[in-house]
C-alpha cells in the first residue's frame, strides 16, 4: 500500500526554544563590558566600552538596550568575584534579556570551561552572545566550534600573561626589590620613589606588641588590650586577631630585612596562592629598609616564641592564656606529678569565696578523682612567690656575675633576660604580686607533695619555697 507524505510548509510564525520566543521584532540586547586592572588607560577604556555599546545598541532600529553589565578592575580568569556578569546571567534567565554583546572572547571571559559553561546555559534559554572582535555569535551552526577554538586561545594568552608577570616579580626579587602593599603593611608606607618609610605612628604599635610580648603577654591578651583600647590597625579599624600579632612577632620586615617570594600563586586560573616552604626559589635581603625593632629584639622574639610553643607542646595547652595581665598564674602552674597544668577555681566556705588551684587532671571525669595531687590556695601561691622574688632582690649580688656572663656570652634571649633581671631587681622587695613582673619573670611553678613549690625564672634562677600545707 503506497504511503501518503504531505509537505508541511515553514511557518511565518515564530518558534519557541528554552521556554522563550527565539525571533522578536525587537531584541532586547544587553551589553557587557569588562577591564582587568584600575590604572587610569584601563579605566578609560572600560568608559570607552560602555560608550560604544550604549550608542550601538541605541543605532540598531531593532535592538533595544536591556542593560550594561560592566565589572571594573575585575580579572577575567573566573567569575567568583565577577558581580555584574552574575547578575547580568541572572537575569538572562529572568527572561529579562534576548542577547548579550561584548568585545571580544578574553572580555567575556579568560577560562575556556566557563567561557564554554555560559555560553551553553544561555543557549539552551535561546540566549545568543554576539563577539564583536571575532565575530561570532554563539547561535549560528558554526559558532559553537570557533567559539570553543577562540575561549582556549583567549585562555592561554591568560596564562602567558600571568606567566610574564611572575617572571617580572621573580626578576626583581632576585635584585632585592619588595613588591609589597604597604596600605596593608602596619608600620610602613612607601615614598615617591618605591622605597618603604617608617609610619611613626603604626611603628609605635608595632614596638608596642614587641614590648608587651617581651614583658610576658601572649598574643591572645595584646590582641584584647588593643581592641579594648581601639587602637587602628592598617587598614583604620580596631580589629586585631591573635593571627595579626603573631605575624607581626614573626616578620623579618620589622628588623628591616626582608624574605621574598614567602607566597607563590600555584594556579594562575583560580588564583590560588600557597606558602612558599621551598618550592621555588626565595631571596633573603638584609638592611632593605629601615627597621622598626633592633636586629637583637627581634631575635629574642623568635626564641622567646619557640620557648613558649615547646612550653604549650610539653603540658598539652592551646594557648598562654588570654587574662594574664590581671592573673599572671595562669598556665604558669604545674604539677609536678602528672605534668598537667593547675587551673584556678573557687570555692565557697563559710559565705565567702578561697581561691583554689587544682590540677587539670584531677577530676577528669565527674566525681572520679584522677591525679592525686594537692590542692594549692592562692593565698599560699602568692607568698611563696613574694618569698622567691623577694630573696633574690636581696641576694642580687650573688646572682650578678651569672647575669653579666650572659650578656656576654648568651643568645639574644639570654642577654634580654639578664639585663631585664638585674633591672628589675635594683628595685625594692614587694609587698604584695605584681602581675607585670610575674609576668617578666616566672616561666612557671612546679607543684609536689609537702607543699613544696618549685619556682622556675626565665633567667634560669630555680627556687624551692615550701609552703603551710
Amino acid at each position: 500500500m503506497a504511503r501518503d507524505v504531505t509537505l508541511i510548509p515553514a511557518s511565518p510564525h515564530p518558534v519557541t526554544r528554552g521556554g522563550r520566543t527565539q525571533e522578536r521584532e525587537v531584541l532586547r540586547v544587553a551589553a557587557y563590558c569588562r577591564v582587568s586592572t584600575n590604572n587610569e588607560d584601563q579605566l578609560l577604556s572600560f568608559d570607552n566600552q560602555v560608550q560604544h555599546y550604549t550608542e550601538y545598541i541605541a543605532n540598531k532600529p531593532n535592538y533595544t538596550l536591556a542593560g550594561i553589565y560592566a565589572d571594573e578592575g575585575i580579572s577575567g580568569v573566573n567569575t567568583s568575584k565577577r558581580e555584574q556578569f552574575k547578575k547580568m546571567i541572572k537575569d538572562c534567565e529572568d527572561g529579562k534579556i534576548d542577547m548579550v554583546i561584548t568585545k571580544s572572547i578574553s572580555r567575556f571571559a579568560r577560562n575556556t570551561q566557563d567561557c564554554l559553561q555560559y555560553s551553553r546555559k544561555l543557549k539552551n534559554l535561546g540566549i545568543g552572545i554576539f563577539f564583536e572582535k571575532e565575530n561570532i555569535n554563539t547561535l549560528d551552526a558554526a559558532g559553537e566550534l570557533l567559539f570553543t577554538i577562540m575561549s582556549s586561545l583567549a585562555q592561554e594568552e591568560s596564562r602567558s600573561i600571568s606567566e610574564n608577570c611572575r617572571w617580572g616579580i621573580r626578576t626583581k626579587f632576585k635584585q632585592g626589590v619588595m613588591h609589597l602593599n604597604a596600605n596593608h603593611f602596619l608600620g610602613y608606607d612607601k615614598d615617591a620613589d618605591g622605597n618603604l618609610v617608617i609610619n611613626e605612628a603604626q611603628a609605635a604599635i608595632v614596638r608596642r606588641v614587641f614590648d608587651e610580648f617581651m614583658n610576658g603577654l601572649n598574643p591572645e591578651t595584646i590582641a584584647a588590650g588593643l581592641n579594648s583600647e581601639g587602637v587602628p590597625g592598617c587598614m583604620g579599624e580596631p580589629k586585631w586577631a591573635v593571627s595579626t600579632i603573631q605575624h607581626i612577632l614573626e616578620n623579618e620586615k620589622y628588623k628591616g630585612d626582608a624574605l621574598l617570594q614567602k607566597y607563590y600563586t600555584a594556579d594562575f586560573l583560580s588564583k590560588r596562592t600557597e606558602r612558599n616552604y621551598g618550592q621555588i626559589e626565595q631571596v633573603y635581603v638584609k638592611d632593605s629598609h629601615p627597621p622598626i625593632v633592633d636586629k637583637e629584639m627581634w631575635e629574642a622574639v623568635q626564641l622567646e616564641l619557640g620557648r613558649r610553643r615547646l612550653f604549650r607542646e610539653k603540658h598539652n595547652l592551646q594557648n598562654m592564656g588570654r587574662y594574664t595581665d590581671v592573673q599572671p598564674f595562669t598556665c604558669r602552674v604545674v604539677c609536678g606529678k602528672c605534668g598537667a597544668v593547675y587551673w584556678r577555681r573557687t570555692w565557697t566556705r563559710n559565705g565567702r569565696k578561697v581561691r583554689v588551684w587544682q590540677c587539670g587532671k584531677r577530676y577528669q571525669k565527674k566525681g572520679v578523682v584522677g591525679c592525686k595531687s594537692g590542692n594549692l590556695y592562692e593565698r599560699d601561691l602568692e607568698k611563696a612567690f613574694l618569698t622567691a622574688w623577694n630573696g633574690i632582690v636581696e641576694n642580687r649580688e650573688s646572682f650578678l656575675p651569672a647575669w653579666k656572663k650572659q650578656i656576654t656570652e648568651g643568645n639574644a634571649l639570654e642577654k634580654w633576660r639578664a639585663g631585664q633581671m638585674m633591672e628589675l631587681t635594683a628595685q625594692p622587695p614587694l609587698e604584695t604580686v605584681c602581675p607585670e613582673i610575674v609576668n617578666m619573670v616566672l616561666e612557671c611553678v612546679e607543684v609536689h607533695d609537702g607543699g613544696l613549690l618549685h619556682f622556675y625564672f626565665l633567667d634560669g634562677t630555680e627556687l624551692e619555697i615550701e609552703t603551710e600545707e
